[in-house]
């Protein structure tokens, strides 16, 4: 019998620490009902005292899941966990995950607290949310970095106050695998009641290793792994969820570990962050990369021909891969498109269904094939999108020979009021944004403008992502639609809404 590892996935809030990788309510939820599906045991929806608007992801997230444990990240203190608390409350499993920092140099320079006062903090704090609930787990913020000796006594603290899971992070990312594995040891071996709780590892990817830190803590008696869709996460991002799961999957003989995930959910929650958050999958990305189960090299097609598992340690279909060509166009009745959305996922009010049944007979009459990726950008542009204060409604743009330069002309709801102007351009998209800025009347900063092909093919969907800076403030926007200078006009007012909604406006 395999001893079971539990999957705690962080998306939700380390993930979207991660920058341009900020969701909408609407697209949290979603995501949150994939990683149910997905099969994860633990959701962590976010960081309820840090923000308005975390607190109700956290609240409405854990209204809505049923399936998985959902938490709420607080600091050890009072007003951290009670506002944790709020928020979990509805939920069927709610779990108050605690931290706080444990090496010399946060202790000194971030938190300015003594050894015995950071002890004393993790001894109140935990024992408080434990008089809420009996599920608290404490993580050692740092602990790559903290003394042995001193990360024993905290631990042991923490578990006789009343946490049931122990998390040792490597938070910088510093550890090395075997290092890593010696401390995790360490630590279930000296810390008197180490039986009594779980023990969990929380890698970051600074040095590549957050995956084989992971790994080596789970081999040396960790049982939780925190993780993220694709690793996303700040800085360089988080141990990655699929190739953590499918490494004990393919290994199972060395790690003598399993999952409870449906890892035939893996790439589809994987290429749905990756719509919701506008960052491309690589593609020589492990697991879910376009190139995972491309073979050129000569050799390896007639290996693979032959037997596959000559150059392949997984099946496609093992974590999600098929044929992504989609029999559906502008004669597709309502019931084939629920089907398919049904099928990638989606589970849409027959409202939200005729909106996207609509766009899609519309996509239809400009591209020959249609596929999965291109529907679930209809899905995610039509249905996810939140209320807009500015809206393409019409564009034109017109490109010469150089000496010539381009013009945009560009209609556009601002406010529910129709405006347009016209405008030039070091560049068709440069002309395009150009326009919009003198319709709303304001210049923010472009940081970042890419394009990537949602699907195959000469009339594959772009998909644009865009990050503006205005006042101080950042977002990034998303755009989707075969012709590249709209998806990027639709990205750029996108970011723009994003923009709107947070305080001041534009």
């Amino acid at each position: 019998m395999f001893e079971k590892v539990i999957i705690f996935d962080t998306s939700l809030r380390d993930g979207e620490q991660a920058p341009g990788a900020t969701m909408n309510l609407p697209e949290k939820k979603h995501m949150a009902g994939q990683l149910e599906s997905l099969g994860v045991n633990v959701i962590e929806a976010g960081f309820p005292a840090s923000s308005p608007g975390d607190f109700e992801a956290v609240q409405a997230i854990a209204g809505l899941v049923r399936n998985c444990e959902v938490a709420g990240l607080c600091r050890c203190h009072r007003n951290d966990i009670e506002r944790g608390w709020e928020a979990l409350q509805q939920a069927a499993n709610p779990r108050i995950h605690c931290f706080l920092a444990t090496s010399p140099i946060h202790m000194e320079y971030k938190l300015r607290k003594t050894p015995e006062q950071v002890l004393e903090m993790i001894k109140e704090g935990v024992s408080f949310a434990a008089k809420f609930t009996s599920n608290v787990e404490f993580s050692a913020e740092d602990a790559s970095r903290t003394p042995l000796d001193f990360l024993v006594r905290a631990v042991d603290i923490a578990i006789k106050a009343g946490a049931t899971t122990i998390n040792i992070p490597d938070t910088v990312g510093y550890a090395q695998p075997e290092e890593f594995a010696e401390r995790i040891k360490y630590v279930l071996e000296n810390v008197p009641d180490s039986d009594k709780a779980v023990f969990s590892v929380h890698c970051h990817n600074d040095l590549g290793l957050a995956v084989a830190n992971t790994l080596a803590a789970l081999k040396a008696g960790a049982r939780q792994a925190e993780v993220t869709v694709s690793g996303l996460g700040e800085r360089a991002g988080n141990a990655a969820l699929e190739e953590v799961v499918m490494a004990l999957k393919v290994r199972q003989d060395y790690y003598g570990l399993t999952t409870g995930i449906n890892t035939e959910q893996i790439l589809q929650t994987c290429r749905a962050l990756s719509m919701l958050v506008g960052q491309p999958i690589p593609a020589n990305k492990a697991i879910v990369g376009a190139n995972a189960f491309a073979h050129e090299s000569g050799i390896h097609q007639d290996g693979v021909l032959k037997n596959p598992e000559t150059y392949e340690i997984m099946t496609p279909e093992s974590i999600g891969r098929t044929n992504t060509d989609l029999v559906l166009g502008k004669h597709s009745g309502r019931a084939a498109v629920k089907s398919k959305l049904t099928e990638l996922g989606y589970s849409l009010s027959e409202e939200q269904l005729a909106i996207v049944v609509d766009a899609l007979k519309k996509l239809a009459d400009r591209k020959e094939k249609i596929y999965d990726e291109d529907v679930e950008a209809l899905v995610l542009e039509e249905v996810y999108r939140l209320p807009d204060q500015y809206r393409l409604e019409e564009m034109s743009v017109n490109c010469a020979t150089a000496g010539v330069p381009p013009t945009a002309a560009v209609v556009m709801q601002v406010r529910g009021e129709s405006k347009q102007f016209a405008s030039f351009g070091a560049g068709p998209v440069d002309a395009v944004f150009n326009t919009i800025n003198s319709i709303i009347g304001a210049n923010p900063k472009l940081h970042r403008y890419a394009v990537n092909a949602i699907s195959s093919g000469t009339d594959a969907q772009g998909e644009v992502t865009v990050r503006l800076e205005y006042q101080g403030r950042t977002a990034v926007g998303r755009g989707s639609d075969p012709d590249i200078l709209v998806a990027s006009a639709k990205a750029y007012i996108n970011a723009l809404n994003r923009l709107e909604m947070k305080n001041g406006g534009i």
